[in-house]
């Protein structure tokens, strides 16, 4: 078991949980990720590490309520425990000194670009990132990242930053001269996409953290295929972080989308039973 040490909600669907996991905690590294289970019988959900804490023994996980599962794990309040949570596993990025990166989150991928951009900042590059989401209420972390460095924020709606896509921001940057020497990008299989498309014809190596459907986390099932550079890769061994522009995203949205019908049943029942038991007391 796995004891929820702090928590705090960061919005109505976003929780920050605090775990002790001691052994996690001694040797996490950006880009790392791990495998939760709020109870017996319950699903494998794959959350990237945000931050850890070796002397507390601690590693920070950010995680949005979409489907049952994630929203049964920030039902969790602090004292409770997960029953298991395995990591750390994935491949960590490699961190160097491009220059200027550039780091482009989405929603709750913010969460999942700040240790890297952290990362970064400690080996001396120059951090300038843009932060999206649909509205204010889904940024996250735009205090932490401007620690960091520059940040620009946008918004679907304007309700933060500057109303528009991240993109939009991008090619402002292009524009004025400022382009990075290197972009990493975290957020919806769309955003990252286009981000892509955004940086190609200015050669700008970029690179983007993929979310297949996972199980195991070891390589063994293979329900994290992913297409990089027409060739089969684990995102789970391999990656997650990947060549954005070796990426063949659009197999990616297609395998993601393939349970979308029984997740929505799945969620839509939990939400009729959780209220049934309200009722009762």
């Amino acid at each position: 078991m796995y004891k929820i040490v702090e928590k705090t909600e960061l919005s109505e669907t976003i929780s920050q949980h605090v775990i002790y996991a001691p052994l996690i905690a001694a040797k996490a590294k950006a880009g790392h990720f791990v495998i939760l289970r709020s109870r017996e019988g319950g699903e494998r959900i794959p959350v990237t590490l945000v931050d850890w804490n070796p002397e507390r023994g601690t590693v920070t996980l950010i995680i949005q309520a979409i489907g049952k599962s994630t929203t049964e794990m920030n039902a969790l309040k602090q004292g409770d425990s997960f029953l298991d949570v395995a990591g750390p596993l994935g491949t960590p990025v490699e961190i160097k000194n491009w220059g200027t990166v550039l780091g482009v989150g989405g929603g709750v991928g913010i969460a999942e670009l700040y240790p890297i951009a952290r990362a970064y900042k400690e080996a001396g590059n120059k951090i300038v990132s843009i932060l999206g989401a649909r509205n204010k209420g889904l940024l996250i972390l735009e205090k932490e990242m401007a620690e960091l460095g520059e940040v620009i924020v946008t918004t679907d709606d304007g309700s933060a930053g500057r109303k528009g896509l991240v993109t939009d921001a991008m090619n402002d940057l292009y524009a004025a001269g400022r382009g990075p020497d290197a972009i990493f990008t975290i957020g919806p299989i769309p955003m990252m996409k286009f981000v892509a498309l955004a940086s190609l014809p200015h050669k700008t190596p970029t690179f983007a953290s993929l979310n297949p459907v996972m199980l195991d986390g070891t390589g063994m099932c293979g329900g994290c295929r992913v297409e990089i550079g027409g060739k089969p890769k684990f995102a789970c061994v391999d990656g997650p972080m990947f060549d954005a522009h070796q990426t063949n995203f659009d197999a990616l949205l297609k395998r993601t989308a393939a349970y979308r019908e029984q997740e929505k049943e799945s969620l839509e029942r939990y939400a009729r039973d959780h209220q049934c038991r309200i009722g009762l007391h």
